[in-house]
């Protein structure tokens, strides 16, 4: 098992020294978690949160690889025992392993990811769920590794660089007999069992021209290869010489079960603040947006909400015309049905029979509808525009650009499948092309 899965209990190292956050400390940036709109119930904080800030630690904790050398029994060796001494363990049989060692790098700061709990892990990553979550949902069997990865921030330059696997609370990294590993050139290297993906953005990610790039797995030493055949296949990718793991602004990393958003300190200065977004949902609302059938006045909330009231706007996904709630065209009795236009009995005006098919009072077209909501995660922005579309199926808002950019991303889904999403609340998109412009009544025709 990769990144200590398989390690004794033994004694566990001292914690690394944890960063506070002040105004003062500079700030490499912060890996968000596709899938929650700023929040991760039931409390966003500690090491568990839906984003997590790397900022410069008050005393390096980075390593870097000191020496290697070959043995028979890598459970009795030193620095395997050493519970001071970081070391990777490559078994190449049952009587032989590779041990790399590793030594403290005053240059470098050291992040850990990873679904363990466990004191090395700064940032706990558990598997998303997709949709709208309001409260604490678990997932049975998880595919994300214990110890996922680990971020090598440099003190002075800011660079930033991910890998494969990180390092148990016995600071060992085992690569099992198993796993995926190759010797070239006197070094050695390998895959965890599921891998890193990560995609690096070709062009700027905050600013309009953002374009997805292409999914490439990272290695334990950090080095990029194309994917193999499926998740856990066991031959290894073609070596991209043209890439490294270098984070840029708007890399995704890809746990296998959670997919990460690499924003820099320098990108979420250009990018659009929280306070910028609400500001734009008040904007929305001051104009008193107003249902074309109940003309009543709307009111666009700011987080998803879990009652409905005829406040709530809705939009109709198949055409982006947005009304309130109402119960127009929906009577108690089954086959009883009002025309929204005039209030008089029409035969299965509005009424489908699928429970989620409506028919849009102003187009007559027929299909979904959905309540709104604004995506207030600025890291997932990749503009400043206002928030006219939304994604389909679950109706998050954002600008055009920033619905654009996502429906054009493809997620990783399971072993070998991949998917666009809502970066907000994770939701597979549905239909062509995955978003709706929305159509208010001031807009209308």
């Amino acid at each position: 098992e990769e990144g200590g899965e398989g390690a004794g209990e033994g004694d566990a190292a001292p914690p690394t020294p944890r960063h506070h956050h002040t105004k003062h400390q500079l700030k490499y940036g912060e890996l968000v978690i596709l899938g929650y709109n700023g929040y991760l119930p039931p409390c966003d904080k500690g090491r568990r949160r839906s984003k997590f800030v790397l900022h410069r630690r008050a005393g390096a904790n980075g390593v870097k690889p000191a020496k290697h050398y070959v043995v028979r029994t890598p459970q009795n060796t030193q620095a395997i025992l050493d519970a001071q001494q970081h070391s990777i363990s490559y078994t190449l049989s049952r009587n032989q392993a590779v041990i790399v060692e590793y030594q403290l790098d005053t240059e470098t700061d050291m992040f850990q990811i990873g679904r363990s709990s466990e004191t090395p892990i700064d940032f706990v990553v558990m598997d998303t769920i997709p949709g709208d979550k309001h409260g604490e949902m678990k997932v049975t069997q998880s595919t994300i590794s214990r110890f996922a990865c680990r971020i090598i921030a440099h003190r002075t330059t800011r660079t930033t660089q991910v890998y494969a696997a990180g390092f148990d609370s016995s600071r060992n990294i085992f690569l099992g007999e198993k796993a995926t590993k190759w010797q070239n050139n006197g070094e050695i290297d390998g895959l965890t069992t599921n891998g890193v993906l990560i995609m690096h953005p070709p062009n700027q990610f905050c600013g309009g021209e953002a374009k997805p790039g292409i999914w490439r797995e990272v290695s334990v030493g950090g080095g990029v290869y194309a994917l193999r055949e499926s998740r856990s296949a066991p031959q290894k990718g073609i070596k991209v010489e043209e890439e490294t793991n270098v984070l840029q602004d708007g890399t995704l990393i890809d746990l296998c079960g959670a997919t990460l958003l690499w924003r820099s300190a320098e990108g979420l200065g250009k990018s659009p603040t929280k306070r910028h977004l609400e500001q734009m949902v008040d904007e929305l609302n001051a104009g008193r947006p107003q249902c074309p059938v109940g003309l009543n006045t709307l009111v666009i909330p700011r987080k998803a909400t879990l009652t409905s009231t005829e406040r709530q706007p809705v939009v109709y996904l198949n055409c982006g015309h947005v009304q309130g709630l109402h119960e127009w065209g929906h009577e108690k009795d089954s086959n009883s049905h009002t025309c929204p236009m005039c209030l008089k009995g029409l035969h299965e005006w509005g009424h489908e029979k699928d429970s989620n098919s409506h028919t849009c009072p102003m187009c007559l077209k027929v299909g979904p509808v959905v309540k709104l909501c604004m995506g207030i995660e600025p890291a997932f922005y990749v503009d400043s525009g206002p928030p006219s579309f939304c994604f389909n199926p679950c109706g998050h808002m954002a600008s055009e650009k920033t619905v654009r950019y996502w429906a054009a991303v493809p997620i990783p889904h399971g072993t070998n499948g991949f998917h666009a999403a809502c970066p907000f609340c994770a939701s597979p998109l549905e239909g062509v092309p995955g978003f709706v412009r929305l159509i208010f009544q001031d807009n209308c025709d």
